[in-house]
Formats: C-alpha cells, structure tokens, sequence
C-alpha cells in the first residue's frame, strides 16, 4: 500500500489552471485506475479528470469552486498497485524533514482564487490562520474574513505603522477599520451563483483586459454584392448540403485571406518574444442559452467556403448538444466574433487571452451611400478590430482592414467559387 498524489492535469496547450466544478467521488471511495474522479472547467473546454491509480480516495484537497493550478495537489489516493512507486509511507529521516519543512511553507502557497480575493479586499493573508491541509489558507478562509469583517488590511497595517512612527508620543493608537464595503443582497434582489464556466469567462477577462493593452478601430465595407450573391445561392446550397450558407463564412475566408498576407495579426506575445503563428485556426464565439464557447475552425485557410460553412454548422451543433471536445476548443490563432447576429452595428471586443487581436463583424444594414455624387441604396458593415498593442500597431492593422474590405467588396459569382 503506498499514498500517491493526484495533481491537476495538462488539459490544453495553453491552459494554466482549471476550476474544479464537481468532485465525481468522495473520501473513502474505491476507483480504478482511469476512473473519472472530478469535472474541471478551464477556458478551454469542460472535462474530466481520470485517476492516474486504482486505490481508495485517502483525502480530498481541492474544494469545489476552487481554481487551481496545472500541477497542482488535488487528492491523495491509497494505491493498490503493486508497481507504484512508494511515497509518504515509510521514508529516511532526511526525507521526513524535507516534508516537515515543505509542509510548513504550504501556509505561504496561495491559490488564484485566494489571491483574487485577497487583492480585492485588502486582505494581509499573512495574518490569517489556514483551515487547509498543513496550515494553507483556502478560499473558504478568506471568505469568511470578508463577510465576518475581521481582518486588518494591509492598507491599515502600514497606517499603524506610519502613525506610531510619527506620533511616539501616543501611548496607545487604536486603527480605523477600512475595508472594501462587500456588496450584499436587498430585499427582492435575485442572488445568481457563479457557475464554474462564469468564473472562468470572468477570470479570462479581467486577465486579458489588465495584461493587454488594447486598441480599437473600424472600417466601413460595401457588401451590397456579397448579400446578393448569398442570396443567390442559399436556398440551393441548403438543399443540396443540409446546413446554410452564412455570411459568416464568407467573412472568416476573407478574413483568413488578410491574414496570409498580414501574419503579424495572427500573432501572440510571449514576454521577451513575439510568436508568429504559421496556422491560421479561426477562434469563432457560439452562444447556447446563456453559455458562451469559443471553439476554432482549424486551418481556414486551406478551407472552401463550403468545408468553412460545415465546420461553423457541426461546432454550432457540438455547442448546443454539449459535446464539444477539447480539441474542438483548442489552438485557436484569432478570433472572429459575429456580433452582426444580435443586431449590434458597432462594439470593441475583448481579445481572447493569449491572441493579439479580435475582429467584431458588425450587422449588415441598408444605408444611403454616395456613388458618383448619386445616393443609392447599399448593403453596409462595419469591421470592429480590437488589438493587443504589444504586438501590433495601428498601420500594420490598417492595412489588415482594408485587405479585408477589398476582398469582400470584391465577392462575385465570377471571382469568388463556394466550393
């Protein structure tokens, strides 16, 4: 019998952490070996963590809710195997001091989520006693603080300081209380909980909007000829494949077009390097209900409209059914958002952690255009590009647009082939 540690797994390229949205087992539960043992929510994709051992579950770390990093302990399991390696059991003394020691710094190894919270409130976390295994504090723990309303913030801790400093005179200071007012609920509110796939949507925003610095512009683009010639071609394209024939499709070829000649767009920023990426793999947002997924048509550009259109209707449906993978979730080098679809004519979008730029494709709207010094009647959209201006500049990403423009402008029956 020997103890075995169950870490959190590497469950994309990209992903650093995970949500643990549901334990599947409990403290003294038999498993197998590749049994799933948890669910976990990246900003990837849901998934199940299988047991790396067959055993008993010994004791459970991580708590629901909470977000932990890849690597990092999520369960001990008592294994049966008999080719496991031993660990914890028996060990020399050197070894028992080496664990006594680590297990006195884990009071001082904190989890996003205790972070997050702590930052939020102004709480010292080095004041605050641990529940967790060998002293660690857990979110549970500064939860509490923050609704008991007990801890002194590392604000008030430095303003003592200050005080007793300059005023030596005083024999006794008593330190204001200031804290971050916690927002609570009032008689008729609603209370929503934040489900594991929210908190990982919100943790991704507010990571993309403090580490990139975005810029925003637009473009304006004539598609009077693309709309006439989907129309065109609709009702047949949907009785011979079964799936429609979108706008968006026309739009992520073009897009994927500018990006074979502006690859600077379809970049990401890595700290002392800036990564070109060679596929073009297309992230696209699919709303079900009030979940939102951003999975990513893989090599766009070798792709028809057609093989574009099928790949937009099977993810669509992947999305609806809950059966997207993780793969279907993965790699994606830009985004695409269509936004045109719930009428929206002009918006910035957040760009998708760790791309350097989104495309908001606006909705197409009949506007009186001037054409040689004539008003005419023209179907019109607006090209909305958000940034990351690390990467990119304004003059690289301008002439992106207006590649995007000319292509779409451009689309006919003669120059543009569905298939």
């Amino acid at each position: 019998m020997a103890t075995q540690r169950i870490n959190m797994p590497q469950l994309g390229e990209s992903v650093t952490e995970g949500t643990i949205s549901n334990w599947l087992i409990k403290e003294g539960d038999q498993v197998d070996k590749y049994d799933p043992i948890a669910e976990v929510m990246t900003d990837k994709v849901n998934a199940e963590v299988p047991s790396s051992f067959s055993g008993v579950i010994k004791e459970i770390i991580a708590i629901e809710g909470e977000v932990i990093e890849v690597g990092q302990l999520m369960c001990y399991i008592e294994t049966t195997e008999s080719n496991a390696p031993e660990q914890t059991q028996q060990k020399q003394p050197v070894e028992k001091t080496s664990t006594q020691q680590s297990d006195r710094s884990m009071k001082n190894r904190y989890s996003p989520a205790v972070m997050r919270i702590a930052q939020e409130n102004d709480i010292d976390l080095t004041t605050v006693e641990g529940s967790g295994k060998n002293g660690r504090i857990t979110r549970k723990d500064v939860e509490k603080i923050v609704k008991e309303g007990k801890q002194v913030s590392r604000s008030d801790k430095a303003q003592v300081e200050e005080t007793s400093q300059n005023n030596e005179a005083l024999e006794e200071f008593t330190p204001p209380i200031i804290r971050r007012k916690s927002v609570e609920a009032r008689p008729g509110d609603r209370e929503i909980p934040v489900t594991g796939l929210r908190r990982t949507i919100a943790q991704n925003m507010v990571r993309s909007k403090t580490e990139i610095p975005h810029a925003w512009m637009m473009i304006e683009v004539d598609v009077t000829n693309l709309v006439a010639y989907r129309n065109a071609e609709k009702d047949k394209f949907k009785e011979n494949e079964g799936y429609n024939l979108s706008y968006f499709a026309f739009f992520l070829n073009a897009v994927a077009k500018a990006l074979k000649k502006f690859p600077e767009l379809n970049s990401c920023w890595a700290g002392d390097k800036i990564i070109q990426r060679n596929d073009i793999n297309l992230s696209i947002a699919v709303a079900h209900e009030h979940e939102l997924y951003v999975p990513v048509i893989k090599n766009v550009d070798e792709k028809s409209i057609k093989g574009i259109a099928k790949e937009i209707h099977q993810l669509s449906r992947k999305a609806r059914t809950g059966t997207l993978s993780k793969e279907d979730m993965e790699d994606g080098t830009f985004t695409v958002n269509n936004t045109g679809s719930f009428g929206s004519v002009e918006s910035m979008g957040v760009i998708n952690y760790p791309q350097s730029a989104i495309l908001q494709v606006e909705s197409i709207v009949k506007r009186p255009v001037i054409i040689d010094d004539m008003f005419a009647a023209r179907d019109m959209v607006n090209l909305c590009l958000s940034l990351d201006h690390r990467v990119l500049d304004g003059v690289i990403c301008g002439a992106f647009l207006s590649h995007v423009k000319a292509i779409l402008e451009s689309i006919s029956s003669d120059t543009t082939p569905i298939y």
